[in-house]
């Protein structure tokens, strides 16, 4: 898919939004890029467009945030901070894999040995101004 534009956070935001409509119970979606990139307020607006409406927190530092949804959860995961591949395992990751909730996985290079193929990889890069967005559908689901 070819790259979108994203000139400030409002329009992440609503990006998100529309995004939305592509996750669903059993999606695996990895997101990529630096920090400060904008992929939990990518994951806000995902959430929002699912019918969100609290406050979405980054699970930089809990690694796994559960948000209930009205037709399936979400799992948003930041793997950051996680050193060794067995981390996610002890998490109970394999829990959040039986089809019945979408999971919004930040950093998945720091857990690929232990993670399933993503239904959508979405790769964040930052420009100045703004964003670059480019969606990659993925081979698992």
């Amino acid at each position: 898919m070819s790259p979108h534009f994203i000139p400030d956070e409002s329009s992440m935001l609503k990006f998100g939004e529309k995004l939305s409509s592509r996750v669903e119970s059993g999606s695996i979606v990895f997101l990529v890029g630096e920090l400060g990139s904008g992929k939990t307020t990518l994951v806000r607006g995902i959430l929002s467009g699912l019918g969100y409406d609290r406050t979405v927190v980054s699970p930089t530092y809990t690694l796994i945030e559960p948000y209930p949804g009205r037709e399936f959860d979400v799992y948003h995961l930041d793997l950051y901070r996680l050193s060794r591949d067995d981390e996610l395992e002890n998490l109970g990751f394999r829990d959040l894999l039986d089809g019945h909730a979408a999971c919004l996985i930040e950093w998945p290079e720091k857990g690929e040995a232990n993670l399933p193929s993503p239904s959508m990889t979405i790769r964040i890069r930052i420009l100045e101004p703004g964003r670059e967005v480019e969606i990659d559908p993925g081979t698992g689901q």
